[in-house]
């Protein structure tokens, strides 16, 4: 009923660039905060980069200057450019959104992609 689906992952060599897509689609009646998040190999889940509802935007230290989040609401789908890639970088990146679904006009729930890989090479 309710999905956020990913795309733009895959391999990239030091310095190259990637724009992740992620489209929220169900019977959604409003799109808060949407982010994305990454998971490297035995490392815990990060936030990358989120993006407010009027276009407010932070980011992870580490992606500062390198990454832009942004987002289409007419399309419901959020963007994360990133520029400048690291072997650090390296890893599967989670769409994140919180929803207020139609039949649950009164709260917000939070959802997640099945995420996209990204691998940098050196």
């Amino acid at each position: 009923q309710v999905q956020l689906v990913e795309s733009g992952g895959g391999l990239v060599q030091a310095g190259g660039s990637l724009r992740l897509s992620c489209a929220a689609s169900g019977s959604i009646f409003s799109i808060g905060t949407m982010g994305w998040y990454r998971q490297a190999p035995g490392k815990e889940r990060e936030l990358v980069a989120r993006i407010t509802s009027d276009g407010t935007t932070n980011y992870a230290d580490s992606v500062k200057g390198r990454f832009t989040i942004s987002r289409d609401n007419a399309k419901n789908t959020q963007y994360l450019q990133m520029n400048s890639l690291k072997p650090e970088d390296t890893a599967v990146y989670y769409c994140n959104a919180n929803l207020l679904l139609v039949r649950n006009r009164g709260t917000y729930t939070s959802y997640w992609g099945q995420g996209t890989q990204v691998t940098v090479s050196s």
